[in-house]
């Protein structure tokens, strides 16, 4: 006997995406909900959620759809970016991610569903690698002390000039920041400032710089090499702010320091960077791991996360976290940041990209790229193009003047993306994806009509770099063992493995603490990340070159207003950390708008996550406790005479 026609609805199983990924069917759903005694779960919903606050209407959401027809839609939205190559810099880069690093960690579900290390006795495999990082940054800085990771290049500098603020003997408000500094690090360090009542002065021009170094100060920032290229001798320029009580702040491309002669060497205190072209695509801009190195001094000061190694019960190596960390839980409004988590994935990648190339191999891939900038300058000159004379690793400066934006067009016209720098210049940066053809598309964009273009054969037997001799690296680094082990693929592979066999993550079992930072995202979630179309986009390629990472944002942020009935949604913060502290600053903003600027009290249970009380520190506002009972629920009786008072 036949069985009887199912509808074709049940058929094509639309809703089957969900269950799936979550693993819980009907079954366990009805056990659990006769644990706690509640017949439904929309029963155990009218429990607990008053009527008075209830939704109302369901959400304004897509129906639901399979995982394939997810990711063909995906794939649409994808292919709506615009695939051109960039030359833009700017702290973002191409760069390749080893296959056997691609697939066995980023695309990995034992590393990339693994917990921030808070509980070393199951995470002495992430610790390694986070040590292994941590080593590779003291390395190329020549610092004797770095974290394990920071949020952002940008957010790691803001860190920087309030490290600086508690470690230096300087009584001084003002922050100097050089002007050719990268753009996004300029405006996040002058956000940062204000409510904290810091004064930062921008050095535009070296005569500005240097007055301003001449002046009271208590920390000064330079980028090395600067936004457009030039790469400065920064000695001096340490001698005078130690001159002065002042720290020295240097915000420096880790490839470039292999190179050129590091911070550390030159009398740096603190070194700040991103970690992005060791491996990690571009993404439009994110996530990627920046990182922190100091002078020894400051160490007790410095934010995020510190790896340490100790001895077991066994007299063997073991990992843990040490210092200030988790700082935020035992110091709450007095903590020096709110950042807890600070992109563990990314670091782990970037650490693995050291290993996996060794010094040998980070050198080569360095030289690469300085030899094929010091050809581009060559065959530019040769062309009469305006190039800048300066001391550089990977990024000419031209003075193009009116002609600009008129040359950058014919660029995009011809598939390459340069940068408008100050409306007058244009800067070319190269990286590890730079081939030949792409610096002769570079020559062509630059060539008159009819103009002989150079070739590649007269400079077959390679040109000088544009590293001057005296800022030339002479100093060793990544001596140790696991930075000259690993070579081979299969070496490689073998060693990830060992790692990720020393872990608890979500592949194995639940993790005891739960987290925002730690999630078993669907593996459909995961595959697109890796798509061209999405990972090699840069983040300030033209708008129109970046349509699908607009739906895709616009699509997030209406859903979001969907579940949170909001008006609108800011995308921007790369943390929960830094959007409480987002929040915040539009709450004080709010106030100073209608003229009460007066009220900073900010009110906190005692029982809040501890970014929330670090957050609202470092907006300038006064935090006051209130109380909680044993099991965290807020005291309402204390928490109406608060807000009364």
């Amino acid at each position: 006997m036949n069985a009887p026609a199912l509808p074709l609805s049940a058929l094509e199983n639309a809703a089957e995406f969900l269950p799936r990924h979550i693993g819980i069917d009907a079954a366990d759903e009805a056990h659990m909900l006769s644990v706690i005694g509640e017949a439904s779960r929309r029963a155990l919903i009218d429990s607990i959620v008053p009527r008075s606050i209830a939704r109302t209407q369901a959400m304004d959401l897509p129906p639901a759809t399979t995982e394939a027809a997810a990711l063909a839609e995906l794939k649409a939205i994808a292919g709506k970016n615009q695939l051109l190559k960039s030359f833009i810099g700017q702290g973002y880069y191409g760069t390749h991610t080893p296959g056997v690093i691609l697939r066995n960690i980023l695309e990995n579900p034992a590393w990339y569903t693994a917990y921030t290390p808070y509980q070393a006795e199951i995470s002495q495999g992430r610790m390694e690698a986070l040590v292994n990082f941590q080593t590779m940054v003291c390395d190329l800085t020549g610092m004797p002390i770095a974290n394990a990771s920071m949020l952002d290049e940008a957010t790691a500098a803001a860190e920087a000039m309030t490290l600086a603020k508690r470690s230096v003997k300087s009584k001084s408000n003002v922050f100097v920041v050089a002007g050719d500094a990268h753009p996004q690090t300029i405006e996040v360090i002058q956000t940062r400032a204000k409510p904290l009542g810091l004064e930062v002065r921008l050095a535009n021009s070296a005569e500005e710089w240097n007055t301003l170094l001449d002046g009271d100060y208590f920390a000064a920032l330079a980028q090395y090499p600067a936004t457009s290229g030039r790469i400065d001798d920064l000695r001096a320029d340490v001698e005078k702010a130690h001159a002065k009580q002042a720290a020295f702040i240097v915000a420096a491309d880790l490839l470039a320091l292999t190179l050129i002669t590091p911070p550390g060497e030159q009398g740096a205190d603190i070194v700040v960077g991103t970690t992005q072209r060791f491996g990690m695509p571009m993404g439009a801009g994110g996530p990627h791991a920046a990182y922190m190195a100091c002078r020894d001094e400051f160490k007790r000061s410095m934010p995020g996360r510190l790896v340490g190694v100790s001895v077991d019960v066994h007299g063997k190596p073991a990992y843990r976290l040490a210092l200030q960390t988790r700082e935020q839980h035992i110091r709450r409004e007095k903590a020096t940041s709110n950042i807890c988590t600070a992109q563990v994935l990314p670091a782990v990648i970037a650490s693995m990209y050291a290993v996996y190339h060794g010094p040998e191999g980070l050198k080569r891939i360095a030289q690469r790229v300085a030899s094929y900038t010091a050809i581009l300058a060559q065959g530019l000159k040769q062309l009469g193009a305006p190039v800048r004379e300066q001391a550089s690793f990977d990024t000419l400066s031209l003075h193009t003047g009116a002609a600009t934006k008129t040359i950058a067009a014919r660029a995009v016209s011809m598939g390459a993306n340069l940068r408008i720098y100050f409306e007058e210049y244009l800067c070319i940066s190269l990286d590890e994806t730079t081939t030949r053809a792409d610096i002769e598309l570079l020559w062509k964009v630059f060539a008159k009509d009819g103009q002989q273009l150079p070739t590649f054969d007269a400079f077959e037997n390679g040109v000088e770099s544009l590293i001057p001799a005296a800022l030339r690296r002479t100093s060793s680094y990544l001596t140790h063992p696991v930075f000259n082990t690993h070579h081979s693929e299969t070496g490689m592979l073998r060693y990830i493995r060992a790692l990720s066999d020393k872990d608890l993550a979500l592949d194995r079992s639940m993790i005891p603490l739960g987290s925002c930072t730690m999630k078993l995202n669907a593996t459909s979630e995961m595959i697109p990340i890796t798509w061209p179309e999405f990972a090699n986009v840069h983040p300030f390629a033209p708008a129109d070159q970046q349509q699908g990472y607009k739906e895709l944002d616009e699509q997030l942020r209406a859903w979001l207003c969907q579940a949170t009935g909001y008006a609108g949604i800011s995308l921007q913060p790369n943390a929960g950390s830094q959007g409480e502290y987002a929040g915040l600053l539009a709450i004080k903003g709010y106030h100073e708008s209608r003229g009460e600027g007066h009220r900073n009290i900010c009110l906190i249970p005692s029982s809040a996550h501890g970014t929330n009380p670090a957050s609202a520190q470092m907006v300038g506002m006064q935090v006051v406790v209130t109380k909680c009972d044993d099991n965290g629920n807020v005291d309402l009786t204390d928490l109406k005479a608060k807000c009364e008072q």
